[in-house]
């Protein structure tokens, strides 16, 4: 296996730990896990994991918790949260979780933060409790999670574990709101290009054009995600990403499941409406075999300008996940040699 050449543009992995048809959230962690350990070993830098509720298909709602999960089976690898919907939380709360974390695994640990909640309105109003809390709070929120870590003195409440430590913080966005505040506030920027694509480009400017140093970060530093994935062929990549298109189709019917198994008729299975929508919101998606893939991802980084890519892998079958993983870190190389 290749571990990476240190001249590449790092790659790194987020996943939703997705629970497939036929198996249950037990599994699903396993898998998490063991695709982790694949991604380590293959080179690359992190592997974040994504907070949503009541969905059927994700096992990553209690997302500190997988992080541990896969930080405890890891050795190398950056471990974090890709990301933690700080709305849902009190901000002392994610300090002494990702203090408690930084404790245990040291420097290894990111926080990720986004403003949405991850879940529909209804489960966003049972997981605040505090109805007064929304995504309009989020930049307080962000610099009040920034104080408890590093905890100046004479502060009144302090996290601990937490206060001290240094726990770097991404601010993830699919808008142009996250893009301004990162850059504001001298913070790394990842966007969501792998469910909301229409305003990559712009935000990736924005952040750029807009960002201040500050004592964390010295230059911009932007890391886009999207949907990776890659088979020993054209046809078998589209096969495998069907699951994949299967699950925008049920969510936009409003009918989440667990993540179905692969269709070569997906054509059939889906509206012409759904086909649209699905082949827009996957507009960047980097779906073929090895040459095919390699041609899409050179077009990508060199369309955004990546510091770093962060790839989706969210597939029915295990094997597939790890195949797509092994193929990716090649044309990841093969980039780098390229340079």
């Amino acid at each position: 296996m290749t571990g990476g050449s240190s001249d590449a543009i790092p790659f790194s992995v987020l996943d939703l730990s997705p629970i497939v048809e036929g198996a249950e959230a037990t599994q699903a962690l396993a898998n998490t896990l063991d695709l982790a350990r694949h991604a380590e070993s293959l080179g690359y830098r992190r592997y974040w994991i994504a907070e949503h509720h009541n969905m059927p298909g994700i096992a990553s709602a209690a997302t500190s918790i997988v992080i541990a999960h896969v930080a405890a089976g890891t050795r190398t690898m950056r471990v974090g949260s890709g990301g933690i919907m700080l709305p849902n939380h009190s901000p002392l709360v994610i300090a002494e979780q990702f203090g408690t974390l930084a404790s245990l695994y040291g420097e290894r640990i990111d926080l990720g933060l986004g403003r949405a909640p991850g879940a529909d309105q209804i489960t966003a109003r049972a997981l605040r409790r505090d109805l007064m809390s929304s995504g309009d709070a989020f930049p307080r929120d962000v610099v009040e999670l920034q104080m408890y870590f590093e905890s100046p003195p004479g502060q009144a409440i302090r996290a601990i574990p937490g206060a001290g430590l240094k726990v770097p913080i991404w601010l993830l966005g699919s808008s142009l709101f996250s893009a301004q505040l990162a850059a504001m506030m001298g913070l790394p920027f990842s966007f969501a290009a792998h469910f909301a694509p229409d305003l990559l480009l712009q935000a990736l400017s924005i952040y750029r054009e807009r960002f201040e140093p500050s004592r964390f970060l010295q230059r911009p530093y932007v890391m886009p995600c999207i949907s990776v994935v890659v088979a020993d062929s054209d046809e078998e990549a589209r096969y495998q990403a069907s699951s994949h298109q299967q699950s925008f189709a049920q969510l936009r019917r409003g009918q989440p499941s667990k993540l179905p198994p692969p269709r070569r008729d997906i054509d059939h299975l889906l509206s012409p409406e759904e086909r649209a929508m699905v082949e827009h919101t996957m507009r960047y998606a980097c779906i073929g075999g090895p040459d095919t893939a390699a041609k899409k991802l050179r077009e990508f980084l060199r369309l955004t300008r990546a510091d770093e890519l962060m790839v989706n892998v969210h597939l029915f079958d295990q094997a597939a996940r790890r195949r797509s993983l092994t193929l990716t870190a090649a044309i990841r190389d093969s980039i780098a040699s390229d340079q």
